[in-house]
């Protein structure tokens, strides 16, 4: 089975796996676990802030920074497509007791313009404009990456007018790597920022949040809060470390090989549009005379290839570690097998 569903389908490598036999452990709660001592101090190093705090999930390093930077009531701003309001269960709300004031930018990335837009003005009746977050690239955009001078700006509005900033760093580590532009450089001007192992970079579980040692120690006590520490977590972060020593700068074979998908699927009949391929996302839609999103999904299950419908019309394809070029090829015969069928059609039309 070729699974392009998402790069949260990587398995642990052999190598990563062997890495756990001889890690040091501790109980992580008391700092005394060495291996996650030292996944945190890489991370904070590598995004360029004062300290870290290695967490189960990218969605709770999200929700734990909007519960450190606002108040019940508050309002946080970011994309309309943007993880936090579309994948997190109406965690903001549930949670932190905000509202969203969602900005529906191009490839969910938005302006400057749009943030000021968003501000509240100092009034009883409204609730208080508090956070800004921003996803570094953005998912639903087609793996979009932020430009290094836009990240900036918006920052720079929302910190001028008294805003906390956040940045989903989900893929961070897929721009930086894209772009050549270091991670601390994207995060420089936000509050907060984190990165996931367990999309492109392979690991099983785990992501690092960070931000000032005032914003950490406030997101441990929330971490205590959710559920505790998990001790021996030196078990999985060693496979992080291993991650980062070695899963990184091949990032940039998922990139070209998404690149020549969206190339080689942009051909097809049935393909109505493909979205700009930047990292390792390839979003497009279908042709109305083509099979629905749903419908093709399940075609390539049954030839073993597995792809993600977002929408009646609009499929995903995600690249990573667990996929090669003859994956790649593989998806792309079936896609031709099954979307040519538009031109059959049409030649039959003809005749």
């Amino acid at each position: 089975m070729y699974d392009f569903y998402a790069d949260t389908k990587t398995k642990p490598t052999d190598a990563m796996r062997k890495v756990v036999l001889d890690c040091a452990v501790g109980d992580e709660q008391k700092d005394e676990d060495p291996t996650t001592t030292e996944l945190c101090s890489r991370v904070t190093r590598l995004l360029g802030k004062e300290a870290a705090v290695f967490l189960p999930s990218g969605t709770m390093c999200n929700e734990i920074a909007i519960k450190v930077h606002t108040n019940p009531g508050d309002e946080i701003i970011c994309a309309q497509s943007c993880h936090i309001i579309n994948f997190e269960t109406g965690g903001p709300s549930a949670i932190s007791g905000v509202m969203i004031h969602a900005i529906p930018g191009e490839s969910g990335i938005f302006t400057p313009e749009q943030v000021r837009g968003c501000l509240r003005p100092d009034s009883r009746y409204m609730p208080i404009s508090a956070l800004l977050c921003v996803e570094q690239t953005s998912n639903l955009g087609g793996g979009a990456i932020w430009p290094l001078e836009q990240l900036d700006e918006v920052a720079n509005v929302a910190t001028e007018a008294g805003l906390a900033t956040h940045m989903d760093g989900a893929r961070l580590m897929n721009a930086s790597v894209k772009s050549g532009v270091p991670a601390a450089r994207y995060a420089q001007n936000y509050d907060s920022v984190w990165i996931d192992f367990t999309k492109g970079l392979g690991a099983p579980v785990g992501a690092v949040l960070a931000g000032s040692k005032e914003f950490i120690a406030n997101a441990w006590r929330l971490k205590q809060r959710m559920g505790g520490a998990m001790r021996q977590s030196g078990i999985v972060a060693s496979m992080c470390l291993h991650a980062l020593d070695h899963h990184v700068s091949r990032l940039a074979d998922d990139h070209d090989l998404a690149e020549n998908l969206g190339r080689e699927i942009g051909k097809l009949p049935g393909v109505k549009s493909v979205m700009p391929v930047e990292t390792n996302i390839v979003i497009f839609d279908l042709t109305e005379e083509a099979p629905n999103a749903f419908e093709l999904v399940g075609l390539l299950k049954a030839e073993g290839v597995l792809v993600g419908a977002f929408g009646e019309r609009r499929i995903r394809v995600v690249t990573h570690l667990d996929v090669n070029p003859t994956a790649g090829d593989m998806l792309l015969q079936l896609l031709s097998m099954h979307l040519g069928i538009v031109e059959e059609k049409n030649a039959e039309i003809s005749i």
